[in-house]
């Protein structure tokens, strides 16, 4: 992981040396205290020759300054009152990139007037977009193409550094989780299988969450024969991870998510074509995000009781590996005629599902998973599908969604296309054929979640790959760590 920048915040002060960011609203006013290093009219002309107009993450860069300063940067805000969470991150992640391999940042938010007044919490999100901005995977890269790394400090000014520390703290444990489900999805296979992947979750104990580990003979004994079988054909053992972060009042019914996390997928027998399949490294989305989630939550000492659950297999091709046509029976006792074997992160999720309600009788149940190619084609990758048995849960997770720019649409579930999944020879099958595919395993979800309020949210298009920008210049993009972390804060603390 490149070295992250190191944030301090403290009351705006003038610096003279290094680089210096400063926040321009779209009235173009600059701050006093930016305003007194240019007695030569440098920073006017730079904005006039630029054409610069203020909108959000643009940039002027004056190179060389008077006054012993390396740079200054005219970043724009737009107006600061209209600005969202996510126009933050952006403002955050275009400084960081912008002073390139600087040594050292200052970044100015003062306004320039009282109307572009910027809050403690928008500053807080400056402080997360420049470090998220900063993650990038090179672990295996035995030649930096950059050089010699520079661990950058970014020093923010505030006129309410007190209550901008205490935001930041917040944001900052939120931003870890991000980085955290960021590095979980980028690591390779052959590094991170089902055993390390576990080991991950039982690091965060020294955060005080409980976690648990069941084996393949646990989850044997538990009749998990669905995610079981998914597992059959590799070298590797399953396992699920059992997460608990109890902050909330004792004995108050727990929110409940659980994450798919097929650490690769071959397509096991029903083997997947060969272009692109190193991206199936990349099917253990849901479960970055419900670890980066609990990270998170633990971190910000979240005023609520989560459960985390995990189900961690590889799905590859063997002798042993389960073949279409084949019928497991899960640990719901219904039974599931394998169609194709692709379709397996729907068996992970469908034990992980039971054995969630049984065990902990939660509030409700939000599953995570990669799960189709087809939300790819219905909503590209600007969007997540959800699909739910429960309006207002579905609400929050939208209006989560808007908040935090980790957008969701819903999708809908229909007795109609719970006739798709229905079996001859069995209680159902696990494919209901080419049409309406992220429907269809919606369906297939809802059989095992009984009158549990639940979302089903398909991060095929979002968890990887997906449209890179001023805060996030990663394969793996950590989504759902920030959408649920809002959910939980904004209406369940």
């Amino acid at each position: 992981m490149a070295k992250l920048p190191v944030i301090s915040i403290s009351k705006n002060a003038l610096t003279n040396s290094g680089t210096l960011a400063v926040l321009v609203a779209s009235d173009l006013k600059i701050p006093a205290i930016a305003a007194s290093l240019d007695k030569n009219g440098q920073l006017k002309r730079a904005i006039k020759v630029a054409k610069f107009e203020g909108k959000i993450a643009s940039c002027v860069d004056v190179m060389v300054p008077e006054g012993g300063l390396d740079r200054i940067l005219l970043i724009g805000c737009g107006e600061p009152s209209k600005a969202t969470e996510t126009d933050w991150l952006k403002v955050g992640g275009k400084i960081f990139s912008a002073a390139g391999k600087a040594a050292k940042v200052t970044i100015v938010t003062e306004a320039a007037s009282d109307k572009n007044k910027i809050s403690t919490e928008a500053i807080a999100l400056v402080a997360a977009g420049a470090k998220l901005s900063a993650y990038q995977f090179d672990d295996y890269k035995t030649k930096s193409d950059n050089g010699k790394p520079v661990t950058m400090k970014i020093a923010l000014g505030a006129d309410e550094p007190t209550a901008t520390k205490r935001n930041w703290q917040r944001m900052s444990g939120v931003t870890d989780g991000v980085l955290l489900a960021r590095q979980l999805v980028n690591e390779p296979a052959n590094v991170l299988g089902p055993v390390e992947f576990a080991r991950k979750a039982q690091g965060l104990k020294s955060l005080g969450v409980k976690v648990q580990v069941l084996g393949d003979a646990e989850m044997k004994k538990l009749g998990m024969h669905a995610l079981l079988g998914v597992a059959v054909g590799s070298e590797k053992p399953a396992r699920m991870a059992i997460m608990q972060w109890d902050g909330g009042k004792k004995g108050e019914k727990p929110l409940a998510f659980i994450g798919k996390g097929v650490v690769f997928d071959t397509g096991g027998i029903s083997i997947k074509p060969a272009g692109n399949m190193e991206d199936m490294k990349g099917d253990m989305g849901g479960a970055a995000a419900v670890t980066g989630l609990m990270h998170a939550l633990a971190s910000r000492k979240a005023k609520a009781n989560v459960v985390g659950i995990i189900g961690l297999v590889e799905n590859m091709p063997d002798g042993k590996a389960q073949r279409p046509g084949d019928i497991v029976t899960s640990m719901s006792k219904q039974t599931i005629e394998i169609i194709n074997t692709d379709a397996e992160g729907r068996l992970v999720l469908a034990d992980a599902l039971w054995y969630c309600q049984k065990r902990f009788k939660p509030k409700f149940m939000i599953n995570l998973a990669t799960l189709t190619g087809a939300i790819l084609v219905a909503l590209g990758k600007t969007h997540a599908g959800i699909f739910s048995n429960n309006d207002e849960l579905a609400d929050n997770l939208f209006k989560a969604g808007q908040t935090t720019g980790e957008r969701v649409w819903r999708l809908p579930l229909d007795p109609d296309y719970d006739k798709l999944i229905d079996s001859k020879n069995a209680d159902m099958k696990n494919t209901g054929g080419r049409y309406a595919g992220s429907i269809a395993a919606g369906q297939f979800l809802q059989r095992f979640v009984n009158d549990v309020p639940w979302v089903h949210i398909d991060v095929a298009g979002t968890a990887m790959g997906s449209p890179q920008n001023e805060f996030n210049r990663s394969w793996g993009s950590g989504y759902g760590v920030r959408l649920l972390d809002r959910l939980v804060s904004d209406f369940y603390e």
